[in-house]
């Protein structure tokens, strides 16, 4: 199975995947209000929400009173991003970039990386690029939190192949490799009788090597999760959950 080395340039597309799906726009208050729980900001302070997608969690922190910063790559998500706003009657500044290009020095109180939006390069060191430049863009003492899958979760429980039926009543199969570093995973997506086939990779991390990829850029873990409503993290939790601050000094 192969994977276009810069896969998400065709990926992250309406036509073919949104990831606010109805059920993750469900999710997304509880999501928000561990996020606001663990950050503990004031009304008024920035945050950049980093891979924000169509918004779902951007526009609920902004209506909270945090002057929000939402960054993509999707033209896709950015539109429909704008769009909801306008709706909710909430200000959201919306950027499009590549995620390893950050260029925002000190600007941000916090920044959020949420719905496993990192590990997507095949090459390790724009893992590295990506977190050193949340690094950059952090204030001192600025606080990073990130929700990926669990690398340990998904290689205890790794399923090559699985059929489900989406919400819009399409059908989706996943057929997934387990590498050393990750999974190579092909989608293929079956509505009203078109069938479209897209491939990606998702690097695993466990607690262990997300701790080390964010040191190396400088950012302090200090705190992790199994889920969103603050379940302890071992390999029975699906999701990776950390806090890390950059340093005062």
């Amino acid at each position: 199975m192969k994977v276009p080395r810069e896969w998400h340039k065709n990926f992250f597309k309406n036509s073919f995947y949104n990831p606010a799906s109805p059920a993750a726009v469900a999710r997304a208050p509880i999501e928000t209000a561990f996020v606001l729980k663990q950050l503990h900001l004031k009304k008024g302070s920035k945050l950049l929400d980093l891979c924000c997608g169509p918004a779902r969690h951007s526009i609920p922190l902004a209506g909270k009173g945090l002057k929000v910063t939402g960054y993509d790559f999707s033209n896709d998500y950015l539109k429909e991003a704008a769009a909801k706003a306008k709706k909710a009657q909430v200000k959201l500044t919306l950027v499009r970039g590549d995620m390893r290009r950050l260029k925002f020095k000190g600007e941000f109180d916090a920044v959020i990386n949420l719905f496993t939006s990192f590990g997507y390069f095949q090459r390790f060191p724009d893992d590295i690029k990506t977190l050193k430049g949340i690094f950059r863009a952090l204030k001192p003492g600025g606080l990073f939190m990130i929700d990926i899958v669990h690398g340990d979760f998904v290689r205890k429980n790794f399923r090559p192949k699985d059929w489900m039926k989406l919400e819009d009543g399409s059908y989706h199969l996943e057929e997934a490799n387990l590498t050393k570093d990750g999974v190579i995973s092909a989608w293929t997506r079956i509505k009203s009788g078109k069938i479209r086939k897209k491939s990606f990779f998702s690097r695993l991390y466990s607690k262990a090597r997300m701790s080390e990829a964010m040191l190396q850029a400088g950012l302090k873990p200090i705190k992790f999760w199994g889920s969103f409503s603050g379940a302890p993290l071992s390999d029975k939790t699906n999701r990776l959950i950390v806090l890390a601050k950059k340093p005062a000094h």
